[in-house]
């Protein structure tokens, strides 16, 4: 079936261009699936919203090949400081040394911006947004889904593609017409304000400032000068003026420092919504993002949980699509990231009660609980550590989830104990670690390219026949790289992974005769040796993924 240009029909439509329709849009080009992305606004956003990317999402931009852009027009942000009428509490720092990441701060970055980078890298891959298209309905028959999309002119065009994927909001028209209802409840009412604020306060940091008259916060843009500011208690706007007012008053007497703040650029007043889906895939249609789950501004997490939503999405779809994946690998995103958004619910709704702090018996505790805080070090390091394994997204695990297997022989004799479990991210290595050691290089690269990625850690001379046979008969999704010592730095034979120092093997704790099975999203779904236990080829058949050359049949008939 052809589109009304001509052009082939999609197999994937997004509804909604926003930073998760596009993240899903870009990754889906990126493993060849055709695909179409409408949203029914006249332009890109022109008004300020999220800013936070942290790091695990930094991380997935680099996979993505968008993070230089990214970093080069952000604000680092590395600290949390708590100050309470006029004086300085505690000032908590990132703390990543359980979680070692060469992004160990979060990228204060305008939502317009991101935005604007993930289209333009969409682009390159030939995905280009339509704005004005609304999606008024749609009906999935079992084999396809069409849709009935409205353009500017008032044309309506009908539109079938494989599948159709919601990334459109909080009101989002998949999830309503799907009867994916939002179960929780709405809270309080706050007031965000963009403004210059002239103020002797860090801008590597967030401010958390109480006062008798309530709760401030300030966050950095990257723009000289610039803050968000937050308002818990006061969200009357009279005028820009009287807003300004109220803030400088509220940050004097929270800091005891002398501030003037300009009139903001941008108001809003919104009403905190902590609501999700309990399932995220309805036959031939799934939800990501807001979508299938709204909550609470006050950790920054929005933004970066649909995106991390949209990846784990693509790789699964594009499989199906290509062949080499059966369907069930698509109950593995609700099962994978349902729980996800459960528990940022809960995280959010504890970070909106400490941000507003209205019981006063409770504030005035602060003073006394900080000052132990500061005074002894292994709890507040304590502290910041399970501040950044939440916040960054960094631990997260998909162990359990039907798209990895369990480990049967962790501590057998391939593995020395160490490295990525089953269910985290492979690449767990610092910035220092990173730049010395040219493994780690490699392996980053590695992952930057669409598909699985099998290592094997100096496999024998049998096992790498078989891992040749593996290569041969997954070409095109699944790359198979030996990971060998003692190779030096430059051009190496097909297949082998440099490890000149050992610093990689050691990384990812496996002896000689280990492997590791990455998921094109960057997690380890199986992990063994070739003495004992599963091997990668049973590994590869558990999970699903199927040889190329038994769907080179299905491939043609689709492109046809």
């Amino acid at each position: 079936m052809s589109a009304p240009d001509g052009t082939a029909s999609p197999q994937v439509l997004v509804a909604g261009a926003g930073p998760v329709g596009l993240a899903l849009a870009h990754e889906l080009a990126r493993h060849g699936v055709r695909v179409r992305v409408v949203d029914a606004a006249a332009g890109p956003a022109t008004t300020s919203r999220a800013l936070a990317t942290h790091a695990r999402s930094l991380e997935t931009y680099d996979q993505m090949g968008v993070a230089g852009e990214l970093l080069s027009r952000g604000q680092r942000v590395e600290h949390f400081t708590l100050h309470q009428n006029g004086r300085r509490l505690v000032r908590f720092d990132t703390d990543y040394s359980h979680l070692p990441t060469r992004y160990p701060f979060t990228l204060m970055v305008d939502q317009k911006v991101t935005e604007e980078v993930l289209r333009t890298a969409a682009a390159r891959h030939g995905v280009r947004v339509e704005w004005g298209v609304r999606l008024e309905e749609f009906s999935d028959d079992g084999g396809s889904v069409t849709a009935r999309l409205r353009h500017p002119s008032g044309i309506v065009e009908e539109v079938s593609a494989d599948w159709l994927v919601g990334c459109d909001g909080g009101h989002s028209t998949v999830r309503k017409q799907l009867g994916l209802r939002l179960a929780g409840d709405s809270s309080e009412t706050w007031l965000i304000a963009d403004a210059v604020v002239d103020c002797d306060l860090p801008r590597d940091s967030i401010h958390w400032l109480r006062t008798p008259e309530g709760t401030v916060m300030m966050v950095p843009f990257p723009d000289p000068g610039k803050w968000r500011l937050l308002d818990t208690a006061d969200v009357s706007h009279e005028s820009d003026e009287q807003v300004a007012r109220r803030f400088a008053a509220k940050i004097r007497v929270g800091t005891g420092k002398d501030v003037r703040v300009e009139d903001p650029s941008w108001v809003s007043v919104f009403t905190i919504q902590q609501r999700m889906i309990p399932v995220m895939r309805a036959g031939r249609c799934l939800v990501a993002g807001d979508a299938a789950h709204v909550h609470s501004p006050a950790s920054g997490q929005g933004l970066n949980t649909g995106v991390q939503d949209a990846v784990n999405l693509a790789w699964k779809l594009a499989g199906v699509l290509l062949g080499t994946a059966d369907e069930s690998v698509l109950d593995s995103y609700s099962a994978e990231r349902v729980p996800v958004g459960a528990s940022l619910l809960k995280s959010t709704r504890m970070a909106t009660v400490l941000v507003q702090l209205r019981n006063r018996y409770v504030a005035a505790g602060l003073r006394a609980m900080f000052t132990v805080v500061k005074a002894v070090r292994p709890l507040k390091s304590r502290i910041q550590r399970k501040i950044m394994g939440g916040m960054s997204a960094l631990d997260l695990s998909y162990a359990g989830s039907p798209a990895t297997l369990a480990a049967e022989d962790a501590d057998g004799p391939g593995s020395t104990g160490a490295g990525p479990a089953v269910g985290s991210r492979v690449v767990r290595v610092t910035g220092e670690d990173f730049a010395r050691s040219y493994g780690w290089q490699r392996l980053v690269d590695e992952v930057r390219t669409p598909g699985w990625l099998l290592l094997a850690l100096e496999p024998g001379e049998r096992d790498a026949r078989a891992l040749a046979t593996i290569a041969a008969e997954h070409e095109g999704w699944v790359r198979v790289r030996t990971v060998r010592g003692g190779v030096p730095a430059g051009p190496a034979g097909p297949g082998v992974l440099p490890d000149p120092d050992g610093r990689l093997a050691a990384g990812l704790g496996g002896g000689p005769g280990s492997w590791l099975l990455v998921r094109p999203d960057g997690y380890v779904a199986a992990r063994g040796t070739f003495a004992e236990g599963r091997r990668p080829e049973g590994a590869l058949a558990d999970l699903g993924v199927r040889p190329a050359r038994a769907t080179a049949g299905s491939r043609a008939r689709r492109a046809a």
